[in-house]
């Protein structure tokens, strides 16, 4: 199978109103997202806080997603979880109402070792006839995905790319060098964008993509031409990007979100909202970048 983007995908934020999904806020958000240049929507994942979603919040929202982006870009379904077979389900659901692709993340709280990993990643991917994207977080999960078994995961047909959330490119280059060109590697760290890039990577599911997916595609663009300008358009966006990066994903994105109208500043716990100075700072930092002199 081939990749399924190439570029800026979005980890999509679920917007909700009164606790309840706001499923008009999130049509709208894939439309200013797709006029925005977007490559592929990511639905269901960490920043779309999936794990405060019910199996019906889950379903519905993807099935949301596939019907409003309507094939004009891949959408990316979150079907990983830590039991494997959940996650078959799941993932046998996307695929069923027509999602491009899944990503899988490592299981958490009863984390595996490699050959466990190895045969969880298969199990699912054997289950389903569309591409899979492995999701290594080991921040969040407390474990990794080891270069050896990346390289023995990209030997199934149906797995073709890793989100690499590593946030370190000594990681990021054992993997390329044990993988073959058509096993993508897409960032999950939106402030190694270029360098990760340069390294040859195929593009970021991004954070702050889900209010400057047009600015981030150009970075990338410019990144993978040599253009010399790459890293100046770059240094541009980093104040939102360090703006999101305040508190825990996706409390701070998710205030930019709301300022351009997808929903209410709302969080389901565990998460709550940042405090109001906090807010103020991360909407002046995104208010002055569009505002500013384009490179």
């Amino acid at each position: 199978m081939s990749m399924i983007f190439e570029g800026i995908g979005v980890a999509m934020t679920t917007p909700f109103r009164n606790d309840e999904i706001d499923y008009d806020a999130f049509r709208e958000h894939i439309e200013y997202l797709i006029e925005n240049d977007v490559q592929s929507l990511v639905v269901n994942g960490t920043t779309g806080e999936s794990p405060t979603l019910s199996s019906e919040e889950v379903k519905s929202l993807l099935s949301a997603a596939v019907e409003t982006a309507a094939g004009r870009v891949p959408v990316v379904a979150g079907t990983g979880t830590n039991s494997t077979k959940r996650s078959i389900e799941l993932s046998q659901y996307a695929e069923q109402i027509g999602a491009d692709g899944v990503m899988l993340i490592t299981p958490y709280y009863n984390k595996s070792n490699q050959r466990g990993l190895v045969a969880h990643f298969t199990a699912i991917a054997d289950s389903i006839n569309i591409p899979v994207i492995l999701y290594n977080v080991p921040a969040r999960t407390g474990m990794t995905i080891e270069p050896e078994t990346i390289f023995e995961l990209s030997q199934h047909e149906n797995i073709v790319a890793l989100k690499d959330a590593v946030g370190d490119l000594n990681y990021t280059i054992k993997v390329l060098n044990l993988i073959d060109e058509d096993f993508v590697l897409y960032s999950g760290n939106d402030d190694n964008l270029c360098d990760f890039t340069a390294l040859g990577g195929r593009g970021l599911i991004s954070v702050a993509g889900n209010v400057i997916p047009g600015e981030l595609q150009d970075v990338y663009i410019r990144t993978k031409n040599n253009d010399a300008a790459a890293r100046a358009a770059f240094d541009a966006v980093m104040p939102v990007i360090d703006a999101v990066q305040m508190d825990v994903n996706p409390i701070p994105i998710k205030v930019l979100t709301t300022e351009l109208g997808f929903g209410n500043y709302e969080l389901r716990l565990p998460l709550i909202p940042i405090d109001e100075v906090s807010q103020k700072k991360i909407k002046d930092a995104f208010h002055e970048f569009k505002e500013g002199v384009r490179v």
